[in-house]
């Protein structure tokens, strides 16, 4: 850390995919041109698992993510996969669960074998070139039966299996509340903690009609959006991420793992607003991850009104948005 990179969705979205995609070789090569480093991977594990057989996965999947790590060594990335649908949680689509990670021992053992899994497969690849993220943005203390000490516990007994194995592991942990909340109650875990860039929410998610204020919201105005209480500028981006200060204080190493700004607001008002975030996160020393690489929230032809694009090593990108990632960099 820091690194600098995307997230692809190559092996996400189950529901709607009926097979992962093979990774974008392409993509990489862009990556690889301009000097990221970073690919994270969010996974599902409903991929591999059939009627909710935590325990027997379809190999074939698995050497399908063998692929995606070849694919990102050969160009020197290193490859961050993050079980972004755990058995017994997904930020998205929770209904599609049998289970809960943290009340039912069966999801909970199904976690743990996975990344044990995980940790003999790749034992012998070097930190360089992967990392582990254990699951994707943990919800609110107290929903799905989450509190803070169920799930530190839960996190500890991971890191300890997959540490069992291979014990210099990278390991990454997202915060709570959809990841943005720290967890200084991991602090001396030795992991890397994983942060969101996604506030205000009524900028990154103007018109996301999967967010539940969306229709309630602010107009997107930036500075000044007035949202949970707080007129929004530079100095209340550093005020939201000051607990992530104060445990980064304690010897944790911080990333976010994602940002990132839907496309129905404005461009220009978008700019301004990534301009102070990328400001805060190279005064703070941290690497990032955009979520996505394509799509609405992308660089490549995300569609947001006022963007122009230019065709980068094959691909039509935001040009300014491009050149403000790349000049944000530590």
């Amino acid at each position: 850390m820091p690194r600098y990179g995307f997230n692809f969705q190559w092996m996400f979205s189950s529901w709607e995919t009926e097979r992962p995609l093979p990774p974008d070789e392409k993509a990489l090569d862009f990556l690889a041109a301009c000097d990221f480093d970073f690919v994270r991977l969010p996974l599902d594990y409903l991929f591999w698992t059939t009627d909710f057989d935590y325990f027997h996965p379809d190999e074939t999947v698995f050497e399908l993510i063998d692929r995606y790590l070849a694919a990102c060594r050969s160009r020197r990335l290193h490859l961050c996969l993050n079980l972004h649908r755990a058995p017994g949680y997904c930020i998205n689509r929770n209904d599609l669960e049998r289970h809960n990670l943290w009340r039912d021992a069966s999801a909970q053992e199904a976690f743990i074998f996975l990344w044990e899994t995980f940790a003999r497969r790749y034992a012998t690849v070097p930190n360089d070139f992967l990392s582990f993220d254990l699951v994707n943005e943990p919800p609110n203390i107290d929903q799905y039966g989450l509190t803070r000490d169920n799930h530190a516990a839960l996190m500890r007994r991971t890191i300890t299996a997959i540490r069992a194995i291979t014990p210099d592991r990278e390991i990454v942990i997202d915060g709570l509340g959809g990841g943005h909340l720290a967890l200084p109650e991991l602090a001396a875990a030795g992991v890397i903690h994983s942060g969101r860039g996604y506030q205000p929410m009524p900028i990154s998610h103007h018109g996301a009609w999967w967010w539940a204020d969306h229709t309630t919201a602010p107009a997107p105005e930036y500075p000044g959006v007035v949202w949970e209480g707080r007129a929004w500028n530079r100095d209340v981006l550093r005020e939201f991420y000051q607990p992530w200060r104060d445990v980064e204080a304690r010897g944790v190493r911080v990333h976010i793992g994602e940002f990132g700004c839907y496309n129905q607001t404005p461009h220009d008002v978008a700019l301004r607003w990534l301009t102070d975030l990328f400001g805060v996160y190279q005064e703070f020393g941290w690497g990032y991850s955009l979520w996505e690489f394509t799509g609405p929230f992308g660089l490549v032809q995300h569609g947001r009104p006022g963007a122009r694009y230019e065709n980068v090593h094959g691909f039509q990108v935001d040009r300014m948005l491009l050149d403000l990632m790349l000049s944000s960099r530590v």
